[in-house]
């Protein structure tokens, strides 16, 4: 269901800046204003971004193999973190580079197409907003009461905390760029559009680095939520299991969990008693979490794990 919501962020997202980046390249070839080439590019750059995220969600479906036996549900995080990358050095770095070249030679935009940029970044606000709309309307299945910052860095599924901030960063670069746009029309002065094209650079370099540290968290293996572990814990107690002696969780993709636990017996208890104790254990945890879809339990003695044997 989460990857679901992600995904349709995502298309949503897509048919945006596919539309947007069209436009905003012939606005830069009728007036050849540096904020339009760095936005141009920036909404290719995003475009790309979106096509490799629902690459990866394709990808981490594929089923267990021999050498992959917990599956490829990690590989969501792999493309994430290219996004990143991606981010970085197609969008932030171009864009300054370009800020740099125009602040060096420049020039007021021109000509009878002067108006173009003003209402492609019009019509481009409004479409990044209809994107920006969607990916909050489906995030909010999932966010519950957490923060929008708190959502971005602890949501395990990346897609939509990348597909977040992608548009908001979209949305501030239209904004610098109208800054610079404007103030070079009305100046003649093309500094304004290389300051406007510098200020899109930054911001994106600001968002791939944000990103690049989350999904290198959830590419290291993040634990279950705080909530999770809680009813993971409160659910391996109950017939023929005292108490949990401690207890490990890994996600190995947004939506799978592995779950880990040295449990409490009872002495007395034969192999059988124990073995339907861990069955039913087992199913209880999946009942209350149903992403637990492997677990791994090890029944044990208090007093000899006390002893440290």
């Amino acid at each position: 269901m989460a990857h679901g919501g992600g995904n349709r962020a995502i298309i949503a997202a897509l048919s945006a800046n596919l539309g947007i980046a069209l436009t905003k390249f012939v606005a830069y070839l009728l007036t050849m204003s540096s904020s339009m080439l760095a936005e141009s590019v920036h909404s290719l750059a995003d475009s790309g971004n979106q096509l490799l995220l629902l690459l990866g969600g394709r990808r981490s479906t594929r089923a267990a193999d021999e050498q992959h036996p917990f599956g490829y549900g990690r590989e969501r995080y792999v493309y994430a973190f290219i996004v990143s990358i991606v981010l970085f050095s197609v969008g932030g770095l171009f864009a300054l580079y370009e800020a740099w070249h125009k602040w060096q030679d420049p020039h007021p935009i021109e000509g009878r197409w002067w108006w173009v940029p003003l209402l492609v970044l019009v019509i481009a606000i409004g479409l990044e907003g209809y994107s920006f709309r969607t990916a909050i309307h489906e995030s909010n299945h999932t966010r519950g009461s957490r923060s929008w910052p708190q959502f971005v860095r602890t949501a395990k599924a990346p897609e939509l905390p990348v597909v977040l901030l992608e548009d908001a960063g979209a949305l501030v670069g239209l904004v610098l760029a109208l800054f610079g746009v404007s103030l070079t029309l009305l100046t003649e002065d093309g500094r304004w559009d290389a300051a406007g094209t510098a200020g899109i650079g930054l911001l994106l370099v600001v968002i791939a680095v944000v990103l690049a540290l989350e999904t290198k968290s959830l590419l290291l293996g993040e634990s279950a939520t705080v909530e999770d572990v809680r009813a993971v814990q409160a659910a391996l107690v109950g017939e023929g299991v005292a108490s949990v002696i401690h207890l490990r969780t890994l996600h190995l993709g947004p939506e799978e969990l592995l779950v880990a636990a040295k449990i409490e017996v009872d002495a007395a208890d034969d192999a059988a008693s124990i073995a339907r104790a861990i069955d039913a254990a087992e199913a209880r945890v999946r009942a209350a979490v149903p992403i637990a879809t492997v677990i791994y339990l090890e029944p044990d003695l208090r007093r000899v794990a006390a002893s440290g044997v």
